[in-house]
């Protein structure tokens, strides 16, 4: 081989490799199902706690059990709807749902305290009904996952869905994500 072929293949086997580790992180990002071009411009926020922050007590089982005020910003143009996750990964027994909320109207920009979007539906959580579960974690810091998404379709799916059926509903259906994380915990 001459020094010309050996350039063109070193080139070749580098961008190889540095699209084959983009892949990879980019799934490892995800929640580990098809989705249809994940933009990831998308915003959750709120005015409450700061993303990573510590989530007020006022919002928790050892406050008023209030759910927070949450701001949705930069919804693709294109979603027809979004749908809300917010679970606790650090729970005892593994993933504890805390609230499922589907067919968002993608226009919303605020969702209240203690308020569902209206037009929208709520599934069961890890207590096997619907409606917020405030943060309660029997120990330690615990992290609380607001997970927001844009579909590009309005979801059919019965109200005792739960996180499980939303996440099987959304596949491929998925055009946009946000997380904001909380933290809360007993020292």
């Amino acid at each position: 081989m001459n020094l010309k072929a050996w350039l063109i293949l070193l080139i070749v086997i580098i961008l190889g490799v540095v699209l084959f580790s983009k892949i990879l992180i980019k799934e490892n990002e995800s929640i580990n199902f098809k989705n249809v071009n994940i933009s990831t411009y998308m915003k959750i926020e709120s005015d409450v706690f700061t993303n990573n922050g510590k989530i007020p007590v006022e919002y928790t089982c050892n406050g008023k059990s209030t759910q927070p005020t949450l701001k949705i910003s930069d919804v693709p143009k294109n979603a027809k709807s979004l749908a809300l996750i917010v679970d606790d990964p650090d729970a005892p027994n593994g993933d504890f749902v805390h609230w499922v909320v589907w067919n968002i109207d993608p226009k919303t920009s605020l969702i209240e305290n203690n308020s569902v979007p209206s037009g929208s539906e709520e599934g069961y959580t890890s207590l096997n009904k619907p409606g917020w579960i405030a943060p309660c974690p029997p120990s330690g810091i615990h992290h609380y996952n607001f997970k927001l998404y844009a579909l590009n379709t309005i979801l059919s799916v019965v109200k005792t869905s739960t996180k499980a059926d939303l996440i099987k509903a959304m596949n491929g259906h998925i055009i946009d994500e946000a997380t904001l994380v909380g933290l809360y915990g007993i020292m």
